[in-house]
């Protein structure tokens, strides 16, 4: 087969891969707290013998990092994570963390987010509430008091750039290195009733969409001819 095709087909993989990524991103643009996923491709070099045929990796997934808009709510226990700070949540794969401030009550008094994971503190507790003590006050640097009591603080933490973070949820992460808490709360802190965006922005990835499409249809117009011309060459060298 020509290196033609396989470069080719390279190309139609990673077209494929970015157009799965961008699909995920527009279904959850208005999800809260998701951050939206870009895709890191290389080039690879082949190994054969001959003329050097440079092909594209199937590329590797990044998270975005930015912020997505504060929106108010009034609910007492919607919090919007400020800064680079992230929530923690306690799922069957372990410690996960989140930017969906979303959480709720329940009878019991434990504080879990809105799909049921517990939300967990500085030391990965979980956080008891009190549940006839009323709605809480949550302040700036994630203390949480019901009347004069204080009954928990919410678990702030930083993740290392060089990080692998794995999706377990729609919203949340597990980390390849464990977060580290956030003892100093300049600049990092939680706002009470509000909830952050996703950091998506669905006109951006509408637009990408169809550029990665009308190169996916021309790879695949690439192939098609590279196939002709095989073919002819090989009936003319058979004849």
């Amino acid at each position: 087969m020509q290196s033609g095709l396989y470069v080719a087909l390279s190309a139609q993989v990673a077209l494929q891969n970015r157009l799965d990524t961008i699909a995920q991103n527009v279904a959850n643009g208005s999800s809260a707290g998701y951050r939206g996923t870009e895709m890191k491709f290389d080039a690879v070099m082949s190994k054969m013998s001959g003329p050097q045929v440079s092909f594209v990796s199937s590329g590797s997934a990044v998270i975005k990092q930015s912020s997505g808009q504060f929106v108010k709510t009034g609910n007492p226990l919607d919090v919007a994570v400020k800064g680079n700070g992230w929530l923690s949540i306690s799922t069957p794969n372990g410690q996960a963390y989140t930017r969906d401030g979303r959480m709720r009550m329940t009878t019991a008094g434990n504080l879990v987010s809105m799909t049921g994971a517990p939300i967990l503190d500085a030391g990965g507790g979980a956080i008891q509430l009190d549940p006839t003590a009323g709605q809480p006050n949550i302040a700036e640097d994630g203390t949480i008091t019901q009347g004069q009591s204080r009954a928990g603080v919410l678990g702030l933490f930083t993740l290392p750039g060089n990080a692998q973070l794995s999706r377990v949820e729609g919203d949340a992460f597990t980390s390849s290195v464990p977060g580290a808490p956030i003892l100093d709360t300049a600049g990092n802190g939680v706002v009470q009733g509000f909830i952050e965006q996703s950091n998506v922005d669905p006109m951006t990835e509408m637009t990408r969409l169809i550029y990665v499409q009308r190169a996916f249809d021309g790879v695949s117009s690439t192939m098609e001819s590279a196939e002709s011309s095989l073919k002819n060459a090989i009936q003319t060298l058979g004849s």
